[in-house]
């Protein structure tokens, strides 16, 4: 009896701390009302969540206002690795576009990440800067083609990438011709709006540039390649717009 009843209360407690977060005020009354309890012990559970960190401001005179310091929301996140992985390479992106906004705190949000990572992971991060490349804006045809395309899920491509690792794609190309490629993702390429990868390609042996919007289905292979220097790719951008396949 005694668990279910504390079972009970957390649960109670559970559900108290959701209605203050999705809430930007609320009476006390709201509060009892919907939890079903008096007021006396509404506030006993608002002094537990706040013994517990919630910082929650409470007004005991008319109205009974109760809500979440504003400032709530700067606490902690859990992420999953595609998420980290995602976050990083944009962050990558960013300072390699060195923008004069929103700058200031990407340094130090990026230790933060890397925190999260093993230190084989934060290897292959270490240079990640260096094979983000920044081009001019692509040409229209371009542009309508880009604007035309369906984006499929882009994760496996940028573990890829991010992990130095050799990944199989569907390509479907200019011509709507598909092919299937064992790639390796040396380099991306921002030709504004469209993406690139700069790769080696195991089916032609030679060096090649992707679309990243034509890209269909994508699976990694377990095991790693050797970064190749950008020396061997800039014959591709030797132009305004990349070589297209």
């Amino acid at each position: 009896m005694k668990r279910a009843k504390a079972q009970s209360h957390l649960e109670r407690l559970d559900k108290l701390a959701s209605m203050l977060k999705s809430e930007d005020f609320l009476t006390s009354k709201d509060l009892s009302d919907a939890l079903n309890v008096s007021t006396r012990t509404l506030f006993r559970d608002l002094n537990i969540l706040k013994a517990r960190g919630m910082p929650i401001d409470t007004d005991k005179g008319r109205g009974g206002g109760v809500r979440l310091h504003r400032q709530w929301g700067l606490g902690k996140i859990n992420l999953t690795t595609s998420e980290t992985i995602d976050l990083l390479i944009s962050i990558a992106i960013c300072e390699k576009m060195n923008s004069p906004l929103f700058m200031k705190s990407l340094h130090s949000i990026r230790y933060k990440l890397l925190a999260l990572l093993s230190p084989d992971q934060k290897a292959n991060i270490k240079a990640l800067r260096n094979r983000v490349l920044i081009g001019s804006s692509a040409s229209p045809q371009v542009h309508a083609s880009y604007e035309q395309s369906q984006f499929p899920e882009c994760h496996a491509l940028s573990a890829a990438f991010l992990y130095q690792q050799p990944i199989n794609i569907s390509y479907i190309d200019e011509k709507k011709t598909v092919t299937e490629r064992l790639i390796e993702p040396h380099y991306l390429y921002f030709n504004y709006p469209v993406w690139y990868v700069f790769a080696w390609d195991h089916l032609r042996q030679d060096y090649r540039t992707f679309r990243i919007d034509r890209i269909q289905d994508s699976n990694v292979i377990e095991e790693t390649f050797v970064l190749r220097p950008f020396t061997e790719f800039s014959h591709l951008i030797a132009t305004d717009s990349p070589i297209l396949l």
